[in-house]
């Protein structure tokens, strides 16, 4: 499966309200089975890593922003489930969460 078949498929689901699921985004695009969800997140996080503005929230699905709210809603919660992912992170190292962020930064350099 190629990303451009993904962004064909996105393409019919512009803006929050023509969202769609992600176990009906998989097979419309092909992924079947239970790991299909799975390889349709992956090829997301693709398209994302390439700059493609491909928004998902749990009410609506995934689909293309249409306005600058959209595209600033769902990347607010993707800041949000990162945060709350750092928090739990810091907790099971024992560590304060700038202190991780610090560790983060330094072993990145």
């Amino acid at each position: 499966m190629n990303t451009t078949t993904l962004l064909n498929a996105l393409a019919q689901h512009q803006g929050q309200e023509n969202g769609i699921s992600a176990a009906d985004l998989a097979r419309k695009i092909g992924f079947a089975g239970t790991d299909g969800p799975r390889a349709l997140r992956k090829l997301i996080s693709e398209l994302r890593e390439q700059g493609f503005a491909i928004c998902a929230r749990p009410s609506s699905g995934y689909f293309v922003p249409v306005t600058p709210e959209e595209l600033q809603q769902s990347c607010e919660f993707l800041e949000h489930r990162a945060l709350h992912s750092l928090r739990l992170l810091a907790r099971m190292r024992n560590v304060g969460l700038p202190e991780l962020l610090g560790q983060l930064k330094l072993n990145q350099a």
